[in-house]
């Protein structure tokens, strides 16, 4: 979690104290009809409030026409860090849109990955698998064939001219056992014919590799204006320029370990033989 996100959920903790202050927490609680942890939570910033916990707060501390201000405040929390829970109540199809907008509106991308191959290079089969293991692991909505629809038509983009995609991933990510054998072979068996588009320029991080920083969660840079990180509870959707010039000197670092071209066709044959042997 950001520590600008914990500041923003620490200064509308404060916010919710101020409205308290006539009554004692322990009341609060008892009009409300939650435990007095809950109300130390949501004042100490620890615990993240939803749009009813706030309507709610507002009205039984007396301060109804707040309620808008608390929303606003709310909403200005979930533009940095959407919640996998929040976000996939209706399945895995509208994450898929909504990126794809942000995919539309950029014309220079750049992507690190150090887990799985990147969304924008899987294979049917491959991002079959991942939705799966997602849907699994957040007990969501198995819209599994559309949400691969969903990817599959986006990856209609390595082929226009004018939007280019830089796209750095670590070694083990041609390993990550996440889908069967014959479906990653034929994943990495895509990612040979990825390299040799005009449009995409990608890049692998050899296991061995001096490395300027640690590999850390997966994230895409969007030009100049939006980095979107993938954390297991959440994205972190961040558009301020300090957080947009430490992400990119992140990826600056990883791609500079990279290696590309020729010497990336014989990481990828590395790892197709590997699964010959298996």
């Amino acid at each position: 979690m950001s520590t600008d996100f914990q500041q923003a959920r620490a200064s509308l903790g404060a916010r919710l104290r101020e409205l308290r202050a006539e009554i004692t927490g322990r009341d609060l609680a008892t009009r409300l009809g939650w435990t007095q942890s809950k109300v130390s939570k949501l004042e100490t910033g620890r615990q993240t409030a939803t749009a009813a916990d706030l309507k709610a707060w507002a009205d039984a501390t007396g301060h109804p026409t707040a309620a808008d201000e608390l929303q606003a405040r709310l909403q200005g929390l979930e533009s940095h860090s959407r919640s996998w829970r929040r976000q996939l109540r209706a399945g895995h199809r509208p994450v898929q849109d909504a990126l794809t907008v942000e995919y539309e509106r950029s014309t220079e991308l750049r992507a690190w990955e150090g887990s799985m191959i990147v969304g924008l290079l899987q294979t049917p089969d491959y991002a079959r698998a991942i939705f799966t293991r997602y849907a699994e692991l957040h007990r969501s909505p198995r819209d599994i064939e559309d949400a691969v629809r969903a990817r599959m038509r986006r990856q209609d983009m390595l082929y226009q001219q004018g939007r280019t995609f830089h796209i750095v991933m670590w070694e083990a990510a041609l390993y990550s056992g996440v889908c069967p054998p014959t479906v990653l072979s034929a994943q990495l068996d895509r990612l040979v014919g990825v390299i040799g588009l005009d449009t995409v320029r990608l890049g692998i991080v050899p296991l061995g590799a001096q490395v300027a920083i640690p590999p850390g969660p997966g994230f895409w840079l969007y030009d100049e204006r939006l980095t979107i990180v993938e954390d297991w509870h959440a994205e972190l959707w961040l558009d301020d320029p300090d957080s947009l010039t430490v992400y990119r000197r992140v990826w600056d670092a990883l791609a500079d370990s990279a290696v590309y071209g020729a010497s990336a066709h014989r990481l990828l044959a590395r790892a197709r033989a590997h699964l010959d042997l298996a």
